[in-house]
């Protein structure tokens, strides 16, 4: 199980929250500039059984906070529990309406808030080893266990692994990184690296490491390093993807349904119109897309519009694959491939 962490309140929070991580495998912190949050957390997404999200009990639920909950519903993270932090600082009343505040929000969204669990923590009170907060981490785990059920991997379908980082081992070879997306991969296996400018690249697996660990085989939900036979360093690069010779077709163009962030949300004021070329982030990918609304013509913030979009470049795309739109800094948009288009 991978449990994500999002962050939504100041810095000293996150700071304070941070022994939470040390008691999780293979979590996702998603702290940082927005943008690297928003990468994180859409290139993460793939791999992602559930979500904790951090609220503090002194400031509640930011703008952030509801913007950090619509993009976990729109690129398919079905599972949330609530880690009231700093519960060690706040009234315990003030806390009570705290907790209802997330509860409406995780319900707004569609995550059940009545049932979600929302466990009380103090990070800066688990780091200085006060076993009352200790045993909130703990609580706070075990309400991730038993919450998050285990997911059915897509170990029968086609590999396919989008590339997060490219590194160079001399005298080996070129070594890409990332996690399995679906189907599974061994050493020996062919494969294709797709994204680039030109046809995709056939080449073979020759050593695969989980965390530094050789192994003979990886599957879905493995964070994973693949030695690729024969691939330069610069041909392959970060949004690229990795996978099953002819199982998915690097495409442009695709129709999507899209929800527009509003103001309040941290999206946009102004509505959206035919022509709009913002940044995509596709998986591990981001790049620069035109929009179509057709004969809506217009999209206004709040809205779910379906919109016709062509990438600046080609990417592996399909079906139901999720995806956030970003401009200056900020995500306007979320939303998932509907079809893709020739």
């Amino acid at each position: 199980m991978t449990p994500w962490v999002a962050p939504s309140g100041d810095g000293e929070q996150e700071r304070r929250a941070g022994s939470s991580h040390v008691y999780t495998r293979h979590v996702q912190s998603c702290k940082g500039e927005p943008t690297t949050y928003i990468k994180n957390m859409v290139t993460g997404a793939a791999q992602l059984d559930g979500a904790i999200l951090v609220v503090s009990a002194l400031d509640g639920v930011m703008p952030q906070t509801a913007e950090h909950v619509l993009l976990a519903r729109q690129v398919g993270v079905n599972h949330i529990v609530v880690a009231l932090n700093k519960a060690d600082a706040g009234d315990p009343e003030l806390t009570d309406l705290v907790e209802l505040e997330v509860r409406d929000l995780l319900t707004e969204h569609g995550y059940g808030g009545d049932a979600a669990p929302v466990v009380r923590v103090s990070g800066l009170g688990a780091l200085e080893g006060d076993p009352r907060w200790t045993a909130a981490i703990e609580a706070l785990l075990d309400a991730v266990d038993t919450y998050v059920p285990t997911p059915v991997r897509y170990t029968d379908a086609p590999f396919l692994m989008p590339v997060e980082n490219v590194l160079t081992i001399t005298g080996r070879g070129t070594v890409v990184t990332g996690a399995v997306e679906r189907g599974g991969v061994r050493t020996g296996d062919r494969v294709s690296v797709l994204g680039g400018d030109g046809e995709p690249v056939e080449t073979v697996v020759t050593g695969l490491e989980t965390f530094g660990k050789p192994m003979e085989s990886a599957e879905a939900g493995d964070n994973v390093a693949l030695l690729l036979r024969g691939v330069p360093r610069d041909g392959v690069r970060r949004g690229h993807v990795v996978a099953a010779p002819g199982s998915v077709r690097p495409r442009r163009r695709f129709t999507a349904r899209v929800y527009v962030l509003s103001g309040r949300e941290g999206g946009r004021t102004t509505p959206v119109t035919s022509g709009y070329r913002p940044q995509f982030y596709i998986r591990t990918a981001d790049v620069v897309g035109d929009v179509d609304l057709g004969e809506a013509a217009v999209a206004r913030p709040g809205e779910t519009v379906t919109m016709t979009v062509e990438l600046g470049r080609d990417v592996p795309l399909e079906a139901g694959l999720g995806f956030a739109i970003r401009e200056g800094g900020r995500t306007v948009g979320a939303g998932s491939v509907t079809t893709v288009l020739d």
